[in-house]
């Protein structure tokens, strides 16, 4: 009786057992399975039913796959939504994941060519700050070689027996060759290259920069030549050797960058033909490698993730090189291991930062959420109006497919009365909306952008630091009423004049400039930036007659020393203020012009000379509580030719307080009228003794209590100087 339980109890479970393309599934997964406990028996007999699992594993995906496919088609795609929804799937998700890889890829490649062209840069920049030097040097070597008497500047320094190059950051080596002979000229602290090859003893146009190979090294070479007197040629070779401290250079900010040695044109150099044929001969590439990973020059350093985005990019480019043995060019890898933080990082720099920034990142965010939640609604609605869809299903499929190719100007043919026609009729309102909200989302963005980017522009105007002078204080501040402004300030220090060589720091006076352009918004901060870099200029042109002196004067200038601005020129403000005229009047439009006061500080006598072209007349007020008004001068500056403007002086009395500004300053009004001077000169008076940036902000502070909840009507502009 138990038998025959046990019996029907195996038939029962043998009945359910599947039939057919599913039995034979189901009994190819179990021998499957067990197969894959026979495989761990050792010796042959594993590797006897390795094979057989392989077999099998391959007959169960062939059996499977057409399962598969039948069950998705018999429960999956039955009804007309579900075949919706996923066409709608296959047509949106796949053009995404392509378009996703492709974006993804170019910017993989895009992000290894610009971290290439980086490191490409820096060493071209090099080489060049090599080659100016040796251009500036070489007529001195061959003064020294042909035996000139030199000037005492250049004897009483030392560098009559070598042109030395060593104030570099970077230490080069120079080295002298007269018909390709060497002498005793130049500078040898380090590795160079050996001897001058024949194709450079006289090289064409008489110079030469570049990237060279010599034997195993490579150098980063300028050579400049100039023919003696006695005929012979002359030739002044800089190298630096390209080493971890030269590579350090070149990969800082961007990772870790790697040079390697070895030629890649057929005209290999014996070295390099010997060494291969010797790899070749051993047959192993481990050590052909291990060969190229020695023959290298590697700086930098790998730099963490900044988060799980920021993948390791690795890149691999040529740079062309030339052979020091026979001047053939060629080329040899370059290898950068880079991020894209790295890479964002040097592409945009400062600009990172910022509330604008984060504004954008913001409204980035909000925007791709807003994109989601409209793709899921358009889902969400899909499906539910999917049993209605008949004959306006080939319409809507046409139209999705015309709407994701980016054609929004296709419309659906409307023709009957029905909720399927209002639904079309809804589509083509829906895509005609989005067609003029991306319009007009793009024209917001581009001119966001101008904006965001004449702000910054505009902001560099501005003087960054300002430096007071032991005599005066200054301090001056501009609030635009825009993104950006009409208004101009600038102090510009002078220092004392550079003699025998020697700078000096000492200031001698102050320029102080204050104006106001006609207009606002981009016109008026463009003029600006105009009148900015016209006054800069002038103030600029005595340092630039320094600097051209003579030779001698331009090979021993440092021009990132301060001593060669004098202030001659800007002691005459009327004479500056008729240049602008005349530079405005024909370089912008007639309706177009600016006020502007200019003035000049004399540190030793506290003399200020000044001149007015139609601004707002700055004030000075005394400790003794009298006021005088700087008003002398003349009209506007850019709307007539040929105007002349008047000059005044006066001596700075200890205490005294010199405020220039705005009409953005005194005329915000209220209902109780305009600010007005008289209240400005109240707040001043009322924190006099206050450092300026205090008095400065007891002034903003006033006049935003004066405007209330209202809008700034102007742009705001105010400087102090105090006598100390």
């Amino acid at each position: 009786m138990q038998t025959g339980k046990e019996t029907s109890r195996l038939i029962s479970i043998l009945q359910k057992v599947p039939r057919g393309l599913p039995g034979a599934v189901f009994w190819l997964a179990v021998w499957f399975c067990f197969l894959f406990l026979l495989r761990l028996i050792p010796g042959t007999t594993g590797a006897f039913f390795t094979v057989v699992q392989i077999l099998v594993g391959i007959a169960l995906g062939a059996t499977a796959i057409p399962l598969f496919v039948r069950f998705v088609r018999q429960r999956m795609l039955w009804s007309l939504r579900n075949k919706l929804v996923v066409t709608y799937l296959l047509i949106g998700l796949a053009p995404v994941v392509l378009f996703v890889t492709l974006v993804l890829i170019s910017a993989y490649v895009a992000a290894g060519q610009f971290a290439i062209h980086l490191a490409d840069s820096r060493m071209q920049e090099e080489v060049a700050q090599m080659s100016s030097d040796n251009g500036h040097r070489v007529e001195l070597a061959v003064r020294i070689a042909q035996g000139d008497q030199l000037p005492a500047a250049i004897l009483s320094r030392g560098e009559v027996t070598a042109i030395d190059l060593s104030r570099r950051m970077i230490p080069v080596e120079s080295s002298v060759y007269i018909n390709g002979a060497p002498t005793m000229l130049g500078s040898h602290r380090g590795k160079t290259p050996l001897g001058l090859p024949p194709w450079a003893s006289e090289i064409k146009g008489g110079q030469f920069s570049g990237l060279v190979l010599d034997g195993a090294d490579l150098y980063l070479v300028a050579i400049n030549q100039r023919r003696m007197n006695d005929g012979r040629m002359l030739s002044l070779v800089t190298s630096l050797i390209v080493d971890k401290q030269v590579m350090d250079m070149i990969s800082a900010g961007l990772g870790r960058a790697q040079l390697f040695t070895e030629r890649l044109g057929a005209g290999d150099s014996k070295n390099d033909q010997a060494s291969r044929a010797q790899s070749s001969s051993a047959g192993s590439q481990f050590d052909e490698r291990r060969r190229r990973r020695e023959n290298s020059v590697t700086g930098g350093m790998q730099i963490p993730a900044a988060n799980l985005a920021d993948i390791q990019v690795h890149f691999l480019s040529t740079l062309g090189v030339t052979d020091w043995s026979n001047g053939e060019r060629d080329n040899v890898l370059i290898k950068v291991d880079s991020r894209p933080s790295l890479l964002y990082n040097q592409l945009f720099g400062s600009s990172l930062g910022g509330l604008v920034t984060d504004a954008y990142k913001t409204g980035l965010v909000v925007l791709c959420l807003l994109f989601a939640l409209l793709e899921l609604v358009a889902l969400v609605m899909a499906i539910r109006l999917s049993r209605t869809m008949t004959a306006s299903v080939s319409g809507l499929y046409e139209a999705t497919q015309r709407i994701d190719q980016g054609n929004f100007s296709h419309r659906i043919a409307v023709t009957r009365q029905d909720q399927l026609a209002e639904l079309s009729r809804s589509f083509n309102t829906m895509t005609g909306s989005l067609q003029r909200l991306l319009e007009e989302q793009k024209e917001k963005e581009r001119l966001q952008n101008e904006l965001s980017i004449a702000q910054e522009v505009q902001a560099n105007l501005f003087p960054r630091q300002i430096t007071s002078l032991p005599t005066l204080e200054l301090h001056g501040v501009c609030r635009p009423a825009r993104s950006v402004s009409g208004d101009y300030y600038d102090f510009l220090i002078f220092h004392e004049a550079a003699h025998n060589g020697h700078v000096s720091r000492m200031e001698t006076g102050v320029g102080i400039a204050i104006g106001d352009i006609s207009g606002k918004g981009i016109s008026a901060a463009l003029l600006m930036a105009t009148l900015h870099s016209a006054v800069r200029a002038y103030r600029f042109a005595s340092e630039e007659l320094v600097f051209s002196e003579s030779a001698v004067a331009g090979l021993l200038a440092n021009r990132d020393d301060m001593g060669a601005d004098c202030d001659e020129l800007f002691q005459s403000p009327g004479r500056i203020l008729s240049l602008l005229n005349r530079h405005l009047y024909r370089s912008t439009q007639p309706e177009k012009y600016a006020t502007l006061f200019l003035a000049h500080y004399d540190s030793k006598s506290a003399l200020l000379t000044y001149s007015n072209a139609g601004q707002l007349p700055p004030l000075v007020l005394g400790r003794d509580g009298s006021v005088r008004r700087l008003d002398r001068g003349g009209t506007v500056v850019g709307l007539m030719d040929g105007m002349r403007y008047e000059e005044d002086r006066f001596q700075m009395r200890p205490g005294d307080i010199l405020v220039g500004y705005s009409d953005g300053v005194t005329e915000p009004e209220n209902d109780f009228g305009e600010f007005g001077e008289e209240r400005m000169i109240e707040v001043i008076r009322r924190y006099r003794d206050e450092p300026l940036h205090v008095i400065s902000s007891q002034v903003m502070q006033a006049l935003d209590a004066w405007i209330g909840a209202e809008e700034q009507p102007d742009d705001i502009t105010l400087v102090l100087a105090r006598q100390v």
